[in-house]
């Protein structure tokens, strides 16, 4: 039974750093609140040193030999851990898929007001759709709905590039453009 892992026994799971009397080992490294090293020692001396400075003995580097220990405020570095992954999380830019939609009567002037929406997405780091929607006998012919595609696409070609080619799906005739 030496290869089977007991069953009662919950696996050691990652809850973050060990804080204060959480620390089990005999000696640490200690680093200071200003990133000063004050070497090896007790982790007793250590945790009392971090009381009387009104701080908390944080556990850093569990895997080093000694662990290397920091005294901080660690209500203080969650905290501004968390407002950093905030502002992190509002710089983030979600690509969204603008759907352009034509038909193969689309004339001119409706299709250069549509390549202009489509510069627009693209500047704003969104991908684009061109969609050709097809209806009755414009089934028949499917070229005229291609000959509109391709006309967007040559109108952007300095702005965007084709991820996924010409392609039919049912009653529509869909290619995808990046930006550049």
């Amino acid at each position: 039974m030496a290869g089977k892992p007991d069953p009662r026994r919950r696996p050691p799971q990652d809850r973050g750093p060990r804080i204060n009397h959480q620390i089990r080992i005999r000696q640490v490294r200690v680093i200071d609140e200003d990133n000063k090293q004050l070497g090896v020692m007790e982790t007793a001396d250590a945790l009392a040193l971090a009381i009387h400075k009104t701080l908390d003995l944080v556990e850093i580097a569990p895997n080093q030999r000694p662990p290397v220990c920091r005294i901080m405020d660690y209500g203080k570095f969650k905290y501004e851990e968390k407002k950093k992954e905030q502002a992190n999380r509002r710089k983030q830019h979600q690509v969204q898929v603008k759907e352009l939609r034509v038909r193969p009567g689309t004339g001119d002037h409706d299709l250069q007001f549509k390549v202009r929406q489509a510069r627009e997405f693209l500047a704003d780091g969104d991908k684009v759709l061109v969609c050709c929607l097809f209806r009755g006998r414009q089934m028949a012919h499917k070229e005229v709905g291609e000959q509109v595609i391709n006309e967007v696409v040559k109108h952007l070609a300095d702005v965007a590039k084709v991820e996924a080619g010409v392609r039919q799906e049912g009653r529509r005739m869909v290619l995808l453009l990046t930006k550049k």
